[in-house]
């Protein structure tokens, strides 16, 4: 059974689409419902369900400021409203369908099958990811995994150059001269690599240092064997040459 979370500030409203899932009893269920965004922003911090209903016409905080202000978005959210010229913005800001006020019971019906499809195939994406971690954690010679672009990326050690920070975005460059931007900053980047292999030698620059050709100390930069000049921080002078 499918458990939604409700979110109108109008109390009749909130009632009204209450009622309505209700009588689908048997496929879905709701398990809270707030008129104060707030409350629900911070219910659903701790709390993921099955779908998300939410007025867009909210005097404190309208819908789609609510879905840029939630942190947890492993749900699909269903935009309800009163006005049509919401439905196609409210499908750009990751809706997964709209309802209008008031609403529909074959609209609705059609809405809980697309959340049942979607959740269906979000939760068969999930399982497989967490066998496919668990495989590799488990394997005598792990791989690095990066999560990035809707998929894992797999690779060894001797794949990677050397990683560059752009903010809060970083980029991974492979020996074969692919790129992968990963939604991470170069810190969370270097958690993930394995110590005896890379290397921060800049704020902006992590290296494998079985890629390093050349040390130019008056420079102060490294050429790897690609012929890429990666900088050498004061900071980070000694600890590296230590390595070295």
């Amino acid at each position: 059974m499918l458990e939604a979370v409700i979110i109108d500030d109008e109390i009749k409203a909130l009632q009204s689409l209450t009622w309505e899932l209700t009588n689908f009893s048997d496929q879905i269920k709701v398990t809270a419902s707030f008129t104060d965004p707030s409350e629900a922003l911070v219910y659903l911090e701790k709390n993921t369900p099955d779908c998300l209903f939410l007025d867009i016409e909210m005097p404190t905080m309208d819908g789609f400021q609510f879905i840029q202000k939630l942190k947890n978005k492993d749900f699909p959210v269903v935009i309800t409203t009163a006005y049509n010229q919401y439905a196609i913005k409210a499908l750009k800001n990751e809706a997964i369908d709209y309802l209008l006020k008031p609403i529909d019971t074959d609209d609705l019906n059609d809405t809980i099958e697309k959340i049942k499809k979607y959740n269906s195939k979000n939760y068969t994406a999930e399982r497989l990811e967490k066998i496919l971690l668990n495989f590799n954690s488990n394997a005598v010679q792990k791989k690095i995994t990066f999560n990035t672009d809707g998929k894992l990326v797999f690779l060894e050690s001797d794949e990677i150059l050397y990683a560059e920070s752009d903010g809060n975005y970083s980029t991974i460059y492979l020996v074969d001269r692919q790129k992968i931007v990963l939604t991470k900053k170069l810190k969370e980047v270097n958690d993930l690599l394995p110590k005896d292999s890379f290397f921060r030698i800049h704020n902006s620059y992590i290296i494998n240092l079985n890629k390093i050709k050349e040390f130019l100390k008056t420079d102060g930069y490294v050429v790897l064997q690609s012929n890429d000049k990666i900088p050498v921080s004061r900071q980070k002078k000694s600890d590296f040459l230590d390595l070295l």
